[in-house]
């Protein structure tokens, strides 16, 4: 069976456009293209070309044989019911988790990718709570007590791989796609502060672990899983037994644990070192200021690079001689996409991961 039909589908809903305007650009019928991209009909050459233009991706896009996945396990949508992730949205998340595994997939035929950690999976109903399966992981790591230097590093180095998108503008946190014979893909909204990006990462990285399927209360369990492996309950009661949680002490805990001071406070409620109406005040005061929203820019700290797919990019153009035209033709498109996928390349990055090139 012709595969043009799912490239036609996956190269209109990555940029957002709905099956009516973009039969409408293509000049013709709805039920026509719904033909095209169902695989009932076949698009004759000159549909492609235009649809190439359409589109802005090269014609040889439409030629790639490659399986074409349905939207992820879990979409982590941001915070607060104005955020809704709409249909489009994650038709437009999915074409592009779909895009970077394809590409993914070609990048790694020319290296080899050693974790030094593994992605064990522990199904939460087996280990009864989310937050035992944090300490769980974090015992299968041998991580040290304390905060977590750099989650982004650790993620990486068990063998998924990180990287940063803005969503097209959709409403979206974070997004993990698991496609057969690649590592885990872990999207972070690039928009939003690192705190909430590590929290986001962590929450992802509970869906890895504990969640094969959907269920109904797998978005709970990826927050607790991620507030506790940040922050686990021994260490919180630890250091918070006998003080007064104020906003002060959660804005000296927030650079320590790398977490926000909304994030801390849900730990404290979360382990009941803090009466409700304690909480209740303190999250009225994080209101008041703004803080719920944007914390202050004074308690910010760094982002966390990804430092996977540079590698392998950079590998590829100074070990294998791969020119940027070359990688553009992997799945083909135009250098402005494929900036704004992977950015800048063409330095080592420091700590870069083990890689191996594959003769």
């Amino acid at each position: 069976m012709s595969n043009v039909g799912n490239m036609l589908r996956l190269a209109r809903q990555r940029k957002g456009v709905t099956q009516k305007a973009a039969a409408s650009g293509l000049g013709i019928n709805q039920p026509v293209l719904s033909r095209f991209e169902n695989g009932a009909a076949d698009p004759d050459d000159a549909l492609l070309v235009k649809a190439a233009q359409v589109y802005e991706i090269p014609r040889a896009f439409f030629n790639l044989k490659d399986p074409v996945y349905g939207p992820a396990v879990s979409v982590h949508p941001m915070p607060r019911a104005k955020a809704s992730v709409t249909a489009r949205d994650l038709d437009m998340v999915t074409a592009e988790l779909n895009i970077r595994s394809m590409q993914l997939r070609r990048f790694l035929e020319g290296v080899e990718y050693s974790p030094e950690y593994d992605l064990p999976r522990f199904d939460v109903e087996s280990y009864g709570t989310p937050t035992k399966v944090a300490a769980l992981l974090r015992a299968h790591w041998r991580l040290p007590p304390g905060p977590i230097r750099n989650l982004t590093t650790l993620v990486e180095r068990a063998g998924a791989v990180v990287a940063h998108s803005d969503f097209g503008g959709a409403s979206v946190s974070g997004m993990t796609f698991a496609v057969p014979g690649l590592p885990p893909l872990i999207l972070l909204n690039r928009q939003h502060p690192a705190d909430r990006m590590r929290l986001t990462l962590a929450h992802e990285l509970g869906h890895v672990i504990m969640h094969k399927f959907p269920t109904p209360n797998m978005e709970d369990e990826a927050f607790e899983f991620a507030s506790t492996f940040l922050f686990p309950p021994n260490e919180l009661r630890s250091r918070l037994r006998g003080r007064k949680v104020t906003l002060q002490l959660l804005a000296a805990l927030k650079p320590e644990y790398k977490m926000s001071m909304s994030a801390v406070l849900y730990a404290a409620k979360r382990e009941s070192v803090i009466t409700p109406n304690q909480n209740r005040y303190l999250n009225i005061q994080l209101s008041k200021r703004g803080w719920k929203l944007r914390e202050p820019s004074t308690l910010d700290f760094p982002h966390e690079i990804p430092k996977v797919l540079s590698s392998i990019l950079t590998t590829h153009e100074k070990d294998l001689g791969f020119s940027i035209d070359d990688l553009l033709n992997f799945v083909p498109m135009y250098r402005q996409e494929f900036d704004a996928l992977y950015g800048a390349f063409g330095s080592e990055p420091p700590n870069k991961p083990r890689l191996r090139i594959v003769n």
